[in-house]
C-alpha cells in the first residue's frame, strides 16, 4: 500500500502510503478522500456565489446531491466501457477506491443529470453551467492528487527536471511495454516518466483563475461553461497524448482526444452564436427568488429584479435578501386582511375597508404612485 516516489533530477523523494485512514476492516484511501475534498471545494464556491448567478442556494442542493452522485456513476461507468480489461465481478466494477473513474463521464453525468434536476427545482440552466464549470476546475485540480498517491495517469519518459520514478511506474510499464510498442510508443520502464498527473492539476487550477477573473465580465449566459469545456479539453488533448494508460477507441485513437476535439469545436461555434446574439447588450441577472411558488407562471409571478453580471458578489447578496424580504411581508399582510368578519371579536367587528385602493409597490420596492383625488 506503500509508493516511495523519486524525482531523480531534482533530488526529491517522498513515501506515500495509499491508505489514509482504517477503520476497522475498512481502509479508506487518499483517492477518494482527496475527491472528496475537491468536490467539498467546489461546493463551497459554489454556494457562495449561486447569487451572482441568480440561483437560490436552497433549491441549488437538491440539483448538487443529483448530480453529485450521477458524476460519480456515469464517470465509472465511462471508465469500464473503455478499459482495456474485463471485470469478473459487479463488485469489481463498483470497487472506485483504487482508482478507475473518467473524467469526460462525469462531466456528462453531472452536467446531463444535474439539469434535469435543475429544471425541476425551477433553477436557471444555463448560469447553473457556468457556475459548476468553475467548481469542476476546483474539483478536478484537488482531485487529480489520488493519481499521484495511486502512482497512476502518468507518461511516458521524459528527461525533463520534474520526470517521476517508483516501483509502480517501473511495474506499470514493463506490463504494458508489449502493447504500447505495437502503438508506436517506445517506454523504458527503469526511467522516470512525465507526471501527468501534475500537468492536469496545474491546468485546471490555472484556468479556474483566468475564468473567475471573467466572471463578472462575462456576455451571455453559458460563456463560462464553454470557456471550461474549451480550456480543459485543450489541456486534455495535449496531455492524453502522453499518457500510458489512455482509454483507447482504435489501436491507436484515444477516446479523451477525440471527445476533447469534438469538444472544442461544439463549443467555439455556440461561443461565437452566444456573442453575436449577445450583440452590445451588458448582461442582467434576475436575482434569485426564495419562494418557488412565486417563480410560477401567470399575471400574478413575481419578475425579479436584476442586478449587472458585472456588479459586486457583495451587492448580489445585500440584494436577493432584501427582494426575498420584500416578497415575503406582503404576504402576512394578506392573511390579517383577508381574514373573515365572523373569526374576529364580536366588540371589534369587521375592519372598515379602505377608502381608496393604493397600487401595490412593485418587487424592485419604491414608492407607488400617489391615488389621484376623485371630484
Amino acid at each position: 500500500m506503500t509508493n516511495i516516489v523519486t524525482f531523480p533530477a531534482l533530488g526529491w523523494t517522498f513515501t506515500v502510503n495509499r491508505v489514509l485512514l482504517h477503520i476497522g476492516s475498512f481502509d479508506l484511501y487518499w483517492y477518494g478522500a482527496l475527491i472528496a475534498l475537491g468536490m467539498l471545494l467546489a461546493l463551497v464556491f459554489a454556494f457562495h456565489y449561486a447569487p451572482d448567478f441568480g440561483i437560490d442556494g436552497d433549491r441549488l442542493v437538491d440539483v448538487v446531491i443529483i448530480g453529485t452522485v450521477m458524476a460519480i456513476v456515469c464517470a465509472r461507468a465511462y471508465y469500464v466501457a473503455f478499459a482495456p480489461f474485463e471485470y469478473h465481478s459487479i463488485w469489481e466494477v463498483l470497487d472506485i477506491r483504487n482508482g478507475g473513474i473518467a473524467v469526460y463521464g462525469s462531466i456528462i453525468g453531472a452536467f446531463l443529470f444535474g439539469g434535469l434536476a435543475a429544471r425541476w427545482r425551477k433553477i436557471p440552466l444555463l448560469p447553473l453551467f457556468d457556475l459548476v464549470g468553475m467548481g469542476f476546475l476546483i474539483g478536478q485540480a484537488v482531485g487529480r492528487w489520488g493519481n499521484f498517491v495511486n502512482q497512476e495517469a502518468f507518461g511516458t519518459n521524459t528527461t525533463l527536471p520534474w520526470g517521476m520514478y517508483s516501483a509502480a511506474t517501473q511495474s506499470y510499464l514493463t506490463s504494458v511495454q508489449a502493447a504500447l510498442a505495437a502503438e508506436g510508443v517506445t517506454v523504458d520502464p527503469a526511467l522516470p516518466v512525465h507526471p501527468t498527473f501534475l500537468y492536469e492539476s496545474l491546468w485546471c487550477a490555472l484556468g479556474f483563475v483566468l475564468i473567475f477573473l471573467r466572471m463578472k465580465k462575462r456576455r451571455f449566459d453559458g460563456e463560462l461553461f464553454l470557456d471550461y469545456i474549451i480550456w480543459y479539453s485543450i489541456g486534455r488533448f495535449f496531455i492524453e497524448g502522453v499518457r500510458t494508460d489512455a482509454l483507447m477507441l482504435t489501436a491507436t485513437l484515444r477516446v479523451s482526444q477525440v471527445v476533447a476535439v469534438a469538444a472544442i469545436a461544439v463549443s467555439l461555434i455556440l461561443w461565437a452564436v452566444g456573442r453575436r446574439r449577445q450583440g452590445t447588450e451588458p448582461l442582467k441577472v434576475p436575482l434569485a427568488v426564495a419562494d418557488i411558488k412565486k417563480r410560477k407562471d401567470g399575471p400574478l409571478a413575481v419578475i425579479p429584479e436584476r442586478l449587472p453580471a458585472s456588479a459586486p458578489h457583495k451587492e448580489f447578496a445585500a440584494a436577493t435578501r432584501a427582494m426575498n424580504a420584500r416578497l415575503a411581508a406582503p404576504q402576512e399582510d394578506a392573511h390579517a386582511e383577508d381574514a373573515p368578519a365572523e373569526d374576529m371579536p364580536a366588540e371589534q367587528g369587521a375592519p372598515t375597508p379602505p377608502q381608496d385602493d393604493a397600487p401595490a409597490a412593485p418587487v424592485g420596492g419604491g414608492v407607488p404612485d400617489a391615488p389621484q383625488k376623485e371630484e
